[in-house]
């Protein structure tokens, strides 16, 4: 798994009837000092992730084990919101400090 931040979202009327009914979000790969600075991919949105949100998502073939994306051709998927990341022993992000 690995963590991000959702900076958008992505608009396709056009696509595979595999992929009818997903929500596609952009999202921001955060650094080791918890930034959104890595690379930007699309997901596929399991938990209904909303923009500025740091989440988890799977990339790969884990991607296609949840239940919204189960046998679908995705590489991404958002599976969790984060409410709070601890390191160290202390807290680098906290959902509800904003």
């Amino acid at each position: 798994m690995l963590l991000g931040k959702v900076i958008g979202t992505v608009v396709a009327t056009r696509k595979e009837p595999e992929l009818d009914g997903l929500r596609f979000l952009l999202v921001r790969e955060l650094d080791s000092a918890y930034h959104a600075q890595g690379k930007i991919i699309v997901a596929i949105d399991a938990v209904g992730a909303g923009d500025g949100e740091i989440v988890l998502f799977a990339a790969g073939s884990s991607a296609r084990l949840t239940a919204v994306t189960k046998d679908r051709p995705v590489d991404h998927v958002i599976m969790a919101i984060v409410d709070a990341v601890q390191a160290d022993g202390a807290t680098v992000y906290d959902k509800s400090e904003g």
